[in-house]
Parts: C-alpha cells; structure tokens; sequence
C-alpha cells in the first residue's frame, strides 16, 4: 500500500505504549458517549464560558450561567475531565488543547454537526450494512435504496449538516480548482453530479463565456435549480437529468471539460468504473476530465487521513453501502479500466483534494494509421 512519506511513519510502526494504547481502547469503548458529552459540552456553550472566563469557572458558576442542575453540569465536567477536553485548577475549571479545538476547528465542527444529526443512528446499522452491502442505517429516515435519492427530503436539521459537510469538504478548494480546470480554456463543461450548483456558479463567475451542464439525479436538479435561481450567471446552467447509476445511460457529448468533484467516492470501484467507461465513450481526443476526491494516502497531515478513512463508513452505512473515500492506487486502477490516462496529478489543494487530469487513451490502430 502506497502512502504519504508522515503516513508511512505513522502507520507502519507502533507508536504507543502498552498504557497509552490501553486508554486508546478504553477511548473506543466509551466512544459513543465522549462523543455526545464533547457535542453538549459545545452545544451548552460550556467550553466557550470556559475560553471567556480568565481565571476558570467553578462548577456551580458553569450551572448557573449555562442553565443546567447543578448535576447536569457535574456530570458533564467530570466526563469532559477525564476525556481531556478541561482541566480542573484548585476547583475551578478551564478548557484544554482538545477542548480549544472542539470549541474552535471548523472541520471539528462540520463532523460534529454531519455525525450526530445525520449518522449517529444509523451507526447502529452498521454491521447490517457491512454484511448485506446495503445502507442500512438510512432506514432512519426513509425507504430511499441510496441517501442521494431521498436528500432532498430529509428532516431540514439532518439536510443542513448534511449539506455543510458536503460544501466544507469541496468549496475550500475550489478557488485553486478554477485555476487548474480554466488554464485549458474549456468554453463548455459538464457537471457531473453538480448536487446545489456551487461548483456551477463559480465557474460562469470566473469565466464569462462558459457554458455549464449538470448531470444530476432529477430531484436533485429541482434543488439546484432553487440553489442557483437569480445568481449572476445562472442562465449559463442548465440541466440534464439522467440516473448514473444505471449502465445504460450515456454520457451527453461535445464537451470540453468534464468535471467530477467528490462524485466517485459515492460509487462502488465496479460503478466508478462503468461510470468513467461511459465518460470516456463521450469525450473526444481534445476533452478533458477533472477528477476531485480527497485521497486519504495522498494526505499530508494524519488528522486528515483519520478523518477521511472514517468518513467512508458513512457511505457504508447510510449513502449507499458500497462505496468509500478511496485509496488513489484504487481509483487510477479504475481510470485505466475504463480507457482513460492520467495527464497529470494536483495534489495538496486546500484541505488535501487531489485532482486528476485524464485524457481518453489514443486508439493505437488509428494513430498507426
């Protein structure tokens, strides 16, 4: 397996003691509930009370102000104490490191948020799905085969993380996207899966004459056509609805530019691939497709690959139970099944997207012609 050089170090020898990883275990066991304790902790604004009072707070100050029994607030102390997200001076309490960043890391936040009001009950599900290969855990909220058909109408909280989560994880990187997918002056470019529009809108923003088509499942196209109304540029958009999923749909021609962002990692390798076939069989010599995933070996930082790797237990669970924040060895393999070739690799985008650039591979026949 192929990884980052800080990947490599981390993965491929122990780095705890025997006590260290021992209250790594005890961590695990009891995940469930420093998660909801940590969440509280933020939601009841104790950890900001904490940041904002310079000499700490007493346990019957943080009752008061944050409108608990005195109870409530112990026992949420007590927990948050040994979890390491507060520390207890003289009996006053102040937060930690961990707590600063619960409190403050807006991608600490967009998980919290994603986790409990869209997957915390479906975790439940999880050795179903593993086991059946389906979503098991979306039964929560509906009867859809995959979270892509019923998004649209999920509770509005659950729609909101879900929607924050997806748009953190992409729009930080789109600024450098634009620079790499303009440098080649598409005039028109395809969408595929274009969920809300956002990535859409930023490109008839940056280029005047671009003409965009999203790709997308029908009532998904409803939503972006609500997303996208009145926005500068938006009669530059359109619509094509077309359900991917199934083999027999082609991809529309005459394209620049086809752009896939954090679009494959919501497929099975065996989908992925039949999705780039029909890709490919819809690109000319001169046309070019932009693959954007978040590749947890291709990570600088650990944190980033922890997170990644988790996430794709989402997609087992409750997207669509086959599919996962891919390895890139994984997905180039898929690339190359499907008669394409990778020009170029951009790594390092923002908050660790690599883009791929793929060409469709010459017909030797043809050029021997």
């Amino acid at each position: 397996m192929n990884l980052f050089p800080d990947l490599e170090k981390k993965y491929s020898a122990e780095q705890m003691t025997a006590l260290s990883a021992q209250r790594l275990a005890h961590e695990i066991s009891f995940g469930p509930v420093v998660f909801q304790v940590s969440r509280l902790m933020v939601k009841f604004g104790i950890l900001q009370m904490l940041v904002d009072a310079q000499k700490g707070l007493t346990l019957d100050e943080v009752a008061e102000k944050a409108k608990l029994s005195r109870y409530a607030a112990q026992v949420l102390l007590e927990a948050s104490l040994t979890i390491g997200a507060v520390l207890c001076k003289e009996g006053r309490f102040e937060i930690s490191k961990a707590g600063w960043f619960l409190l403050n890391d807006p991608l600490v936040n967009v998980n919290m948020d994603f986790n409990h009001d869209v997957n915390y009950l479906g975790w439940f599900k999880l050795e179903e799905a593993l086991l059946n290969g389906k979503p098991e855990g979306l039964k929560t909220f509906g009867s859809w085969s995959t979270l892509y058909e019923g998004l649209s109408s999920l509770p509005e909280q659950a729609q909101r993380s879900w929607l924050a989560f997806d748009h953190f994880y992409s729009d930080c990187s789109f600024d450098e996207a634009l620079k790499i997918v303009f440098a080649h002056q598409p005039r028109t470019l395809l969408d595929v899966g274009g969920n809300t529009g956002r990535w859409a809108l930023r490109c008839v923003a940056y280029n005047p004459d671009v003409k965009v088509t999203i790709i997308d499942l029908p009532q998904q196209l409803e939503l972006m056509k609500k997303q996208t109304a009145g926005s500068p540029g938006a009669d530059r958009i359109s619509g094509y609805g077309a359900n991917l999923l199934d083999e027999k749909t082609p991809f529309p021609t005459g394209f620049d530019a086809i752009w896939m962002s954090q679009f494959l990692d919501c497929f099975s390798e065996e989908e992925v691939t039949s999705i780039l076939t029909r890709a490919a069989a819809a690109m000319s010599s001169n046309t070019l497709l932009f693959i954007m995933e978040t590749f947890w070996d291709r990570q600088r930082f650990e944190a980033a690959a922890y997170c990644l790797t988790q996430i794709s237990l989402y997609f087992t669970a409750m997207a669509n139970g086959n599919s996962k924040m891919y390895h890139s060895d994984d997905m180039i393999r898929c690339v190359e099944a499907a008669g394409l070739t990778i020009e170029k690799i951009h790594d390092g985008l923002e908050k660790g997207h690599s883009i791929l650039v793929c060409r469709k591979k010459q017909d030797k026949t043809n050029n021997a012609a």
